[in-house]
């Protein structure tokens, strides 16, 4: 590993940023080597900062890191370190295989961002859409960090963006291609089958101008989350956005979503 801080970096003097890119998180090789990799956003001259997994959307059909660059720097700069990942995408892969590439990145998180500055015990999950769909799967369904010799408690606490957490009201309107046609598999797959009263702290956000599913879907998690005995949930709606500018806008100055996201992990991040 250390290799790649020597040689790995690119600079950002502007924002005070460090970037090291393409690290693999997968052992063994993958099918479509680009999407078992990850970058990170480094603050520049800081150590033992916070840390967040970010989780891109695209319906998991579609989407790469190489587009959420914005999301990384804002953070990064913010003094957040920031993991930007990759992961494999229907139709090429199934379901479990894109939450099993997450659980993957965030396992070679935990295992190597102290080489890099970071805590890993201060590891957030984030994701819009798709990527908050798959931010909750990993923190409500511990099979797949199991894998890892992990569990949910390495998750500080996690920020589902604009996601769909029941699959089963979305999957008939999807390619089969993603999670197959057997509505028990729908089930499974769906966030809120597995919530339990340890779920980390959670942020939802949504936007106004979210389709009335959507909206629908992000009000009911944070209900079925609170029922299940979590006290650490918040719900937010953003005035004056839609689904894609509720994320697009995170590099904008003085952003809201960027803005609770920071104040979030600031307040359930372990200090010491």
């Amino acid at each position: 590993m250390s290799s790649l801080v020597e040689h790995g970096f690119a600079r950002d003097s502007e924002r005070a940023v460090s970037v090291v890119r393409d690290l693999s998180y997968l052992s063994g090789g993958v099918p479509v080597p680009s999407k078992g990799r990850l970058d990170l956003y480094l603050p520049r001259g800081s150590t033992r900062f916070p840390v967040i997994v970010s989780i891109h959307g695209g319906a998991l059909v579609e989407g790469d890191k190489s587009n959420q660059e914005f999301v990384g720097r804002r953070f990064a700069a913010a003094g957040i370190g920031t993991a930007v990942i990759n992961y494999r995408l229907s139709p090429e892969v199934s379901h479990p295989a894109h939450v099993q590439d997450v659980a993957a990145a965030f396992a070679w998180v935990h295992r190597f961002v102290v080489e890099f500055g970071g805590r890993a015990d201060n590891i957030f999950v984030i994701g819009h859409s798709a990527g908050a769909y798959l931010a909750m799967l990993l923190a409500t369904d511990g099979r797949y960090l199991a894998g890892h010799r992990l569990t949910s408690r390495e998750i500080r606490g996690v920020v589902a963006v604009s996601g769909f957490y029941w699959v089963d009201r979305v999957a008939p309107d999807r390619p089969k291609t993603v999670w197959g046609d057997d509505k028990r598999v729908w089930i499974e797959a769906s966030p809120p089958r597995h919530i339990g009263p340890a779920l980390p702290p959670a942020l939802f956000m949504y936007a106004d101008g979210d389709e009335p599913a959507r909206r629908r879907q992000n009000i009911d998690i944070a209900q079925a989350a609170r029922g299940a005995g979590n006290q650490l949930v918040e719900l937010v709606e953003v005035a004056g956005r839609d689904h894609m500018s509720l994320w697009a806008g995170l590099d904008a100055p003085g952003d809201e979503v960027a803005e609770r996201i920071i104040a979030f992990v600031r307040k359930n991040e372990s200090v010491g």
